[in-house]
């Protein structure tokens, strides 16, 4: 069976769209027919998902800001007791999100026939994560349904105030070597052949480091089309080789092993992870399912080990600390001190809260950082790339001139 999404015409011209489970499009087609429309297109939900040859560089993916939106809207909805049906379409009319938008108004559709929220949700694992849907799941059990979505929030605001802290700190580095290979390309057209045919005019002798940049100016112009293709080749190679575990695995590695990035690395996955951590349990899932679910929210090779292994160790009866002492190279002095803290105590959830936030503030000043060590090496390397070539170009032309 596929979860297909629809689009059909009534007898009457209307338009209707929504999802239905279905074997083939065949099987889909008769039963939209039973209910008097007419199938028009339909795409299963992997397809959805897709776009055009390049799906790994545009996926079909709702934005954090989106999500926030829905979550913080949705707990305020259900907490004035407005009936979910309509509180769907409320969202799907505000979400600016064509995905998101028909996401919403399906799951609205879905409820009205009785089905649960967690059931809804599911059905788009590319928008939202197994830690959304399990804390939806826990809070329809169990009647905390607002306090769970009021988590969730938080949870996503977390999130992107911590990426953002990141992208911030790195927009300025990236737009230093950005411009960087725009002037080296702009020299290489538009500048360098005319002084090659300046000293070639004169046959001049020149120096091995006039003739380099010369000759590359040359290849350039002359190959660039060619060094187009290759650059988009290399980033498609990079880009797949990422989604192999051999790939993500040499990353991940590499990551762990650079000084500063290893901290970084490390501080953001455990403060990814803690959140996570202690937004499920205090939701009401249970240790092992929530380590379970966790190790699906990091990125990091090791950090997914660690937490799949200790969720093992877990059912077999060891506290939380004692399965995570192993990996306390990976993780940030004195994490796993805290948590076995929060286990005698009886305050896991409280103490991992706050131990993510000490951490999410770590991230931020560590990104500050590194944005401050990388300009000015970014500064020096530029300082240097102009003084070689104003030593190169200018030294034999002011020495052409002067003979003549």
């Amino acid at each position: 069976m596929a979860n297909f999404f629809y689009t059909a015409k009534s007898f009457n011209g209307e338009t209707k769209t929504g999802n239905l489970d279905a074997k083939d499009i065949r099987e889909l087609s008769q039963i939209l027919k039973g209910e008097g429309l007419i199938l028009v297109k339909a795409v299963t939900e992997k397809e959805k998902g897709k776009r055009g040859f390049f799906p790994f560089l545009f996926p079909g993916k709702v934005s954090i800001t989106e999500k926030i939106l829905m979550t913080r809207n949705l707990w305020i909805m259900i907490s004035t007791g407005l009936p979910l049906v309509r509180g769907f379409s409320i969202l799907a009319a505000q979400s600016k999100s064509k995905i998101m938008k028909r996401a919403l108004l399906n799951i609205g559709q879905e409820t009205g026939k009785g089905k649960s929220l967690f059931d809804s949700f599911k059905k788009y694992p590319n928008n939202f994560s197994e830690l959304f849907c399990s804390m939806i799941e826990v809070g329809e059990e169990s009647g905390t349904l607002e306090d769970v979505l009021k988590i969730l929030s938080l949870q996503l605001e977390k999130e992107k105030e911590m990426k953002s802290k990141i992208q911030k700190a790195l927009i300025y580095p990236c737009i230093l070597i950005t411009t960087m290979l725009i002037v080296g390309i702009l020299l290489s057209i538009f500048v360098l052949p005319k002084i090659n045919k300046f000293f070639t005019g004169l046959q001049a002798k020149l120096p091995l480091s006039t003739r380099i940049i010369l000759g590359s100016g040359d290849f350039i112009l002359k190959y660039w089309l060619v060094l187009i293709m290759i650059f988009i080749v290399l980033i498609f190679i990079i880009l797949t080789a990422l989604k192999t575990k051999t790939g993500r695995f040499i990353i991940d590695t590499l990551s762990l092993k650079i000084p500063l990035i290893s901290l970084l690395v490390k501080k953001s996955n455990a403060a990814s992870l803690i959140r996570s951590l202690s937004s499920l349990l205090s939701s009401g899932v249970s240790l092992i399912r929530s380590l379970e679910i966790t190790a699906g929210t990091v990125s990091n090779f090791y950090f997914k080990q660690a937490l799949a292994e200790a969720s093992l160790k877990i059912e077999k009866g060891e506290k939380l600390f004692n399965s995570l002492k192993p990996y306390q190279d990976i993780f940030p002095y004195g994490a796993i001190e805290m948590i076995e803290i929060g286990e005698e105590t009886g305050k896991t959830s409280t103490i991992l809260k706050k131990l993510a936030e000490f951490y999410e503030e770590e991230v931020s000043d560590i990104a500050e950082s590194l944005s401050v060590i990388i300009e000015p090496v970014l500064i020096v390397i530029i300082g240097a790339a102009v003084g070689v070539f104003a030593v190169s170009i200018m030294g034999p032309m002011y020495s052409i001139l002067g003979d003549i």
